[in-house]
């Protein structure tokens, strides 16, 4: 955790992350929107990044298994914003390439078939061809984090809180991981006396 007495509700550095569909997403936002704080997202910049360069996200991902510079330049400007606090981060790899400087890091987990499905329904998506899309993007990333960062994907010891996103509705993930900032705050309270 970073230090406590830079924390305030006001300059929280909040990292959730999570596999596509996990819910991370919806997480974030309704942290952002519930605790008045901006909302930044990796996984915005690399879609937009792929937008421009006129490939799909699997494409643009292949693409950054050869080039490095692509993920580094996502993180950097992630971290970068990040630092100002009075942020909520959605991405992947957000809580790790933020541990050093969060106050709290989310994990929303669910298992591959609900992430998938929700990902069809979402997209108005074939569930089969959503299914070699998430696995395509999962393998590349696990692959490029592990050579770029020496990242795990699978190892969760990086995260304070992990919220299962099929057991819970979103609201019970949102009161949940509220339950959980509000004892980072009385934390830094308790800290700076």
């Amino acid at each position: 955790m970073t230090s406590l007495l830079r924390c305030s509700k006001e300059s929280l550095i909040i990292a959730v992350s999570g596999k596509p569909g996990s819910g991370k997403t919806t997480l974030a936002k309704s942290l952002a929107n519930e605790l008045g704080l901006r909302y930044l997202s990796s996984g915005g910049i690399f879609r937009e990044m792929a937008s421009n360069m006129g490939v799909s996200l699997v494409e643009l991902s292949k693409i950054a298994e050869e080039n490095y510079d692509i993920d580094r330049y996502v993180d950097n400007y992630v971290r970068s914003e990040a630092v100002k606090g009075g942020v909520v981060v959605d991405g992947h790899i957000s809580a790790w390439i933020l541990r050093d400087i969060a106050h709290i890091k989310i994990c929303a987990m669910a298992p591959l078939d609900v992430r998938a499905r929700r990902i069809a329904e979402r997209d108005n998506l074939v569930l089969n061809d959503v299914l070699e899309v998430v696995k395509s993007i999962e393998e590349s990333e696990s692959r490029r984090f592990k050579a770029i960062y020496n990242i795990d994907l699978n190892d969760y010891t990086v995260f304070d809180i992990i919220i299962n996103t099929h057991t819970f509705n979103p609201r019970e993930c949102l009161e949940i991981a509220l339950k959980a900032i509000s004892k980072v705050l009385d934390k830094c309270v308790s800290e700076s006396l």
